[in-house]
């Protein structure tokens, strides 16, 4: 890792939607900086940012086949790191949400903080905020859970079928390598065999994708989870598991809860 010896770092979400989900003063920091780096969905978010500052880098050249992810995040907060070494004021934007399942930013918040560099970290709206608009869900209504795929097939986890399950990036399940970058069925049949330990097999989930063109339409596709691994999916579709069982009361606490009452 360089050694930073002066510089500023912004570190921004773009958001969802191309040109709509920004928030005004990560879009301040990227046209006001040195230099803009950035991973973006598509390339017409990239000549988007191009256009807010024409120096502007993509730091997606740094995916590649057999190439881990690690070290394309790597690879890209040494870059980012570089440039604030030679002394720029350097803005690093990343689709969605910085902070929201994305290794790279928060590395690179991280290390700026530990080397005493000024920085500032900037929300995005993310995918989970499409989400709960697009498919109607109040996460405060039944409660909602999220996981990577990959972590909860990895780990022991405790799923509460009262509430939402959110399952990130299904596509990777089972991506040990990190290399993958297309879904594999086997992989899928493995993740849905550890939901069913908790869900029947005709419970109806939904693959989910925001939109990030303002002419696009998001994707809601219900299906039953047993036929889960057959569906086509991207690296950002998102699975959505509704509850399959009411919420049960807590008639004990109920109980001391008005007894507290009664006597304040």
């Amino acid at each position: 890792m360089h050694s930073i010896k002066s510089g500023r770092l912004s570190v921004v979400g773009t958001g969802m939607m191309l040109g709509a989900h920004i928030t005004p003063i990560a879009k301040s920091y990227i046209e006001e900086a040195d230099i803009v780096f950035a991973s973006v969905s598509h390339s017409a978010s990239e000549a988007w940012l191009s256009s807010l500052n024409p120096n502007f880098y993509s730091l997606q050249q740094f995916y590649g086949e057999g190439r881990s992810r690690e070290q394309t995040y790597a690879l890209m907060v040494e870059t980012v790191l570089s440039a604030v070494n030679d002394g720029k004021s350097v803005c690093a934007a990343f689709y969605g949400h910085p902070g929201v399942f994305a290794w790279a930013p928060h590395e690179l918040v991280r290390e700026a903080r530990r080397l005493s560099i000024e920085v500032a970290f900037e929300p995005g709206i993310s995918a989970e905020d499409c989400l709960y608009t697009d498919l109607g869900i109040d996460p405060g209504d039944v409660g909602c859970q999220h996981f990577a795929a990959s972590q909860f097939m990895y780990h022991q986890r405790r799923v509460d079928p009262s509430a939402y399950l959110v399952i990130w990036q299904p596509a990777m399940a089972g991506d040990l390598s990190m290399t993958r970058f297309e879904p594999d069925a086997r992989y899928l049949r493995l993740l849905v065999e550890l939901l069913l330990e908790t869900y029947p097999a005709g419970h109806k989930v939904v693959l989910y994708e925001a939109a990030t063109l303002p002419f696009a339409d998001m994707r809601s596709d219900e299906v039953l989870l047993e036929k889960l691994a057959e569906q086509p999916m991207a690296m950002h579709t998102t699975l959505v598991i509704p509850p399959s069982q009411p919420l049960k009361r807590n008639l004990e606490m109920i109980e001391r809860i008005k007894s507290l009452s009664e006597k304040a």
